[in-house]
């Protein structure tokens, strides 16, 4: 298939994809529409940015349009599931541009927000229901919605959900769904535990696979910089007076990091703001308009948060802080290169993250390119003045440490009155900030300011460059 007309899709959707300017369809696209279009149950595996929305939402369209009934009452047709609210809402944006001229009704249900207008929605009944399994098991829960009629079921980013420890909550929704159903799964990595599920729901499925499990963007271009932990916000600041890095993307494992570091940036003089479940909706989604319109140049994320971020011009992904799993490494860096474009990930690594960065590079069975900046002098003065420049604030609460958790976990360990436990993200309690443990933030960061060079570089990171230019 080399256009999307070669599908026979429906001619409103083709109409509809003309008009955004789409021809040709991407690899995962052209092996999984014609399986879903026959009806064929489905695990799909692609990378983040391969297009594997369009990939179920253009066959699901499809199949509605060839039969077309109402929607039944505090039901749906089709159910999407998604882990994060931005993911759901940005599914659901999609069926409504790919169905515009269909007359389809689209819903979204996730935490966060009242209960009224998805009550109202659901009450009526949609065509095509986008839901994060939490709230909908809220109103499964309270008899607001009712899932035997679903014609279609689709669990996408299912490592994810399962990463998030939605697992149970996925088996109590499935539970309420009619045995007479497609099936459509879509995971950026095939970790065990998808097979194990996928072996219980899916039925004679087609598999399809763009890109072997767990490795990484050919277009991206990956580096190391090892560096002190207590110097890393200083690093991270010296990067940015690169101009290339115009719409960049930093992870931090740990929501109280992801404000840490977005404020040391701004005190740099970068345009940054954060973005953790600990947000309200309408903070998570001004942070992502003002990120997607470039009035800020970073955003610092968690790994759940930023499961819902689909932003095509991303120039580069900086991991502040190596994720615990390895496979969130190859998730996190899917961020940048969409489309055919070049990326650049950076990776700032510790010592104590040294483990961490062999489990990477032997899952994504790589040699990252690394470059050392660890007894930096010009860093050193730098971070010397910062803590001179620190007021002194009181130690934080072990609590605010925690990494981001699905909030029905986050319930459960409350009820059980336990501490850290084993996280659902995996492994071992967060390591180094990046800052000091016993300074606020950098009060006198300002004094070096956005534009000022960085002190002691020896070159630029860019993303539409030929090669790579490491930092002496």
């Amino acid at each position: 298939m080399t256009s999307f007309q070669d599908f026979g899709l429906a001619p409103p959707i083709a109409r509809a994809l003309t008009e955004k300017g789409y021809s040709t369809p991407t690899p995962i696209q052209t092996q999984a529409i014609p399986y879903v279009m026959a009806g064929r149950d489905l695990l799909g595996i692609a990378q983040t940015g391969t297009g594997k929305t369009a990939a179920f939402a253009l066959p699901i369209l499809h199949r509605l349009a060839q039969d077309r009934r109402p929607a039944p009452k505090r039901g749906c047709r089709a159910l999407i599931l998604s882990p994060t609210r931005e993911l759901a809402t940005q599914i659901a944006e999609s069926f409504k541009a790919y169905g515009k001229h269909m007359g389809f009704s689209v819903a979204v249900v996730f935490g966060g927000v009242k209960y009224g207008a998805q009550i109202k929605a659901l009450t009526a009944g949609v065509d095509i229901l986008v839901a994060t399994p939490g709230r909908l098991i809220d109103h499964l829960q309270e008899k607001v919605a009712n899932l035997g009629q679903v014609e279609v079921f689709v669990l996408d980013e299912a490592d994810q959900m399962l990463d998030l420890g939605f697992l149970q909550p996925i088996r109590k929704i499935v539970a309420g769904l009619p045995k007479q159903r497609q099936n459509l799964f879509f995971s950026a990595t095939m970790p065990g535990e998808i097979g194990k599920l996928a072996g219980e729901l899916l039925h004679d499925p087609a598999k399809v696979s763009v890109t072997p499990a767990a490795t990484t963007v050919e277009r991206i271009d990956q580096r190391v910089l090892f560096v002190e932990a207590d110097r890393k916000r200083q690093l991270l600041a010296e990067l940015f007076a690169d101009g290339h890095m115009k719409r960049t993307l930093v992870f931090t494992r740990t929501k109280r990091g992801a404000d840490r570091v977005a404020k040391y940036l701004e005190q740099a003089g970068v345009g940054a703001a954060s973005i953790h479940g600990d947000k309200t909706q309408g903070q998570r989604e001004r942070a992502l308009a003002a990120f997607k319109a470039g009035q800020v140049a970073a955003l610092v994320a968690t790994d759940i948060a930023a499961r819902g971020i689909d932003i095509d011009a991303v120039t580069h992904v900086v991991n502040y802080e190596l994720p615990n799993v390895p496979d969130a490494y190859v998730h996190r860096i899917g961020r940048t290169a969409r489309k055919g474009n070049d990326g650049i990930a950076i990776s700032l690594v510790a010592d104590d993250e040294r483990n961490l960065l062999r489990d990477i590079q032997k899952t994504t069975r790589q040699t990252i390119p690394s470059f050392d900046r660890r007894n930096d002098r010009a860093l050193g003065q730098v971070a010397a003045m910062d803590r001179k420049l620190e007021p002194a604030r009181k130690p934080e609460p072990a609590r605010e440490e925690q990494r981001e958790l699905p909030p029905g976990l986050r319930k459960r360990r409350r009820r059980r009155g336990g501490g850290q436990g084993p996280q659902a993200q995996g492994g071992q309690r967060p390591q180094g900030q990046g800052g000091q443990r016993n300074g606020g933030q950098a009060g006198g960061a300002k004094r070096r300011g956005g534009k000022r060079g960085p002190s002691g570089a020896g070159g630029a990171l860019r993303a539409d460059s030929g090669g790579w230019t490491p930092l002496d």
